[in-house]
């Protein structure tokens, strides 16, 4: 049996390595050079991120059905394409903020930020800096929202049930592997060159990925480098969908189809889409604010981030095992993949409950909460393996990305909330001094937001159980 599986896997796990890259530099460089040069405040960058999640929303549940109708080759490039050039604009955010305020088009990065220095209306230069930078960012967005319905999509294609979230986890361990390379490549190169650069190197990554994508794709039926034995095992399931490819790899006929708003009848979309309404602003709460948080809370700033934040990311590649608990429960317990996938995932749920003792262990070392974070994040990402998964158990393929779009949104939403309210609260627990639980200042803030995030997995987890108590997959009739 050929492994052209694998290769697939290898693309959708430098594809979503690249996605995270390019998410990160805002994060990684916004507390020691972005936002002294255009006088951020943290509710700026909360507003920043929170826009960029409430249009990464709208985009998720659009850009799932657009990758059903594209299918997965052509979605997957007009993503990443988008994405890419996204990721480029924010460079020139510095030189088209020089030239609304003081009128200066014609300069270089050096040049606009020699000449925002001498402006004298530091309230301008945010306003129009922190707009600039939103828009980047929801072009940003608009590509990145196909990623992961185009990832779970080609999941579906490539492996049977059985090997979903193990290879779903693989793909998705590229979140973390993306986390954990940034600080050391960005800071560098920041540090190095100036954050315009840590923007364009990043995201020109996005086109040679899509050089290997055009030549390396094809659906496995077709797909010269997929023997008769690997496509018979890859499609050994009888599909829920009425239409799908049979085993042998027979076409049997045009695969009909969930409209999109009939999406919205089932229990098993609406508890998709509030495990990931609960949970998705948790990680990116920790991927857009742990650099800010070692700042402000244990003033360790630029470079000095690098080693504590690439060991929080090295502890999140602990969520391979994601993959492989269910997997366990499935083939070892006989249990049908939805019941193993919940069973995993209340395991997980229990994990991100040591964020409760982030900030008081940090009293004692700032790696304490390090490496609790990085477990919360592990489980994070363990529990978003799964439940990525889940979609492929209960609905036909010719719905997966939709489905995936829809729970996208949601998690789109949840994390606009958490990164609104986080940024308006640091601020004001900082300027008043704001008393908590025995903190005081940003502290009490981040404590706050720790326990929010320590409990929203048992809390999704339970909503999830009672919509969809059982294994309930769609029949198309």
């Amino acid at each position: 049996m050929s492994s052209y599986r694998w290769v697939i896997c290898a693309m959708l796990f430098f594809a979503t390595t690249i996605n995270y890259l390019d998410r990160q530099v805002l994060s990684l460089t916004w507390p020691s050079f972005i936002g002294p040069e255009f006088h951020w405040t943290n509710e700026n960058y909360g507003d920043i991120t929170a826009w960029f999640s409430i249009f990464y929303a709208l985009c998720m549940l659009f850009a799932g059905r657009l990758v059903d109708w594209l299918d997965t080759k052509k979605g997957f490039l007009w993503a990443i394409g988008i994405w890419s050039i996204g990721a480029c604009l924010h460079a020139f955010c510095g030189i088209a903020t020089s030239g609304i305020v003081a009128g200066e088009w014609l300069t270089g990065f050096e040049g606009a930020r020699d000449i925002l220095s001498h402006v004298e209306n530091g309230a301008l230069i945010t306003s129009v800096s922190v707009t600039l930078f939103i828009c980047a960012r929801l072009v940003l967005a608009l590509g990145e929202a196909g990623n992961f319905p185009a990832a779970i999509k080609a999941t579906a294609e490539y492996f049977p049930k059985k090997d979903r979230a193990f290879s779903t986890s693989i793909f998705n361990s590229g979140a973390t592997i993306g986390a954990m390379i940034a600080p050391a490549c960005i800071l560098y190169i920041a540090a190095a060159w100036g954050w315009e650069a840590s923007f364009i190197i990043i995201g020109l990554l996005g086109f040679i990925w899509m050089g290997f994508w055009v030549f390396l794709y094809k659906k496995p039926e077709v797909n010269p480098k997929v023997n008769r034995a690997e496509l018979t095992y890859i499609l050994q399931d009888k599909d829920p969908g009425v239409g799908e490819n049979a085993a042998d790899g027979t076409p049997a006929g045009p695969a009909k189809k969930i409209s999109f708003l009939d999406c919205f009848k089932f229990k098993q979309t609406w508890a998709f889409a509030v495990g990931k309404f609960m949970t998705d602003g948790v990680w990116w709460f920790y991927l857009f604010w742990m650099p800010k948080y070692l700042e402000s809370v244990y003033n360790l700033k630029g470079t000095d981030q690098v080693l504590p934040l690439t060991v929080l990311y090295t502890v999140v590649m602990l969520s391979i095992i994601g993959g492989w608990l269910p997997s366990y429960f499935i083939d070892k317990k006989k249990m049908n993949p939805y019941a193993g996938r919940m069973k995993a995932m209340l395991i997980f749920a229990f994990f991100p409950l040591l964020a409760l003792l982030a900030q008081p262990f940090g009293s004692y070392s700032y790696w304490l909460p390090v490496v609790i974070i990085g477990i919360a994040g592990a489980a994070h990402q363990a529990w978003s393996a799964n439940i990525f998964s889940t979609v492929g158990d209960m609905f036909p393929k010719s719905t997966i990305a939709t489905i995936t779009g829809i729970g996208g949104m949601a998690g789109g939403l949840g994390s606009f909330i958490i990164q609104k309210g986080a940024g308006t609260l640091f601020d004001f627990s900082g300027k008043t001094g704001m008393l908590f639980m025995g903190f005081k200042g940003e502290e009490a803030g981040y404590f706050i937001i720790f326990s929010i995030c320590a409990v929203s997995y048992l809390i999704g987890w339970c909503i999830m159980k009672s919509l969809v108590p059982r294994y309930r997959p769609i029949v198309l009739t």
